[in-house]
């Protein structure tokens, strides 16, 4: 089977991992957030996936940055949502600690690449 650029980033393998442990760790919250908290943290961890598998996609390099800085963003959303998950006591310490180090090496390897696809701009090496 084909694989296609975006399966090849490790980010992107990092993040699926992620969404994996995510919808675990969501599947206990209490029911009335279901619809609330729950879908926007899932919603927020797929836009990352997605949108680096979109950005890997792009010939353009402006256009690659673009959705690798959605990504980023999107992990934003999702710390912050990690975070008021914790305060509300819906996730354990060990809980907390773990996703946000995994979304802290995520958007550490999204800024690195968007670094890198910025910098062949910078050099004339691609629009």
């Amino acid at each position: 089977m084909q694989k296609f650029p975006f399966e090849k980033l490790v980010v992107w393998q990092d993040t699926r991992a992620m969404i994996k442990k995510l919808y675990l760790i969501t599947s206990n919250y209490p029911d009335n957030e279901k619809f609330g908290l729950v879908n926007q943290m899932r919603r927020a961890a797929i836009s990352i996936s997605s949108n680096l598998a979109e950005g890997s996609s792009r010939t353009g390099t402006k256009d690659q940055a673009h959705f690798y800085q959605i990504a980023y963003s999107s992990a934003m959303e999702l710390l912050n949502q990690i975070i008021l998950s914790y305060d509300l006591d819906f996730i354990k310490e060990n809980q907390y600690t773990d996703i946000r180090t995994e979304i802290e090496s995520i958007t550490y390897k999204i800024n690195s690449l968007r670094k890198a696809i910025l910098r062949k701009v910078e050099n004339g090496l691609e629009s």
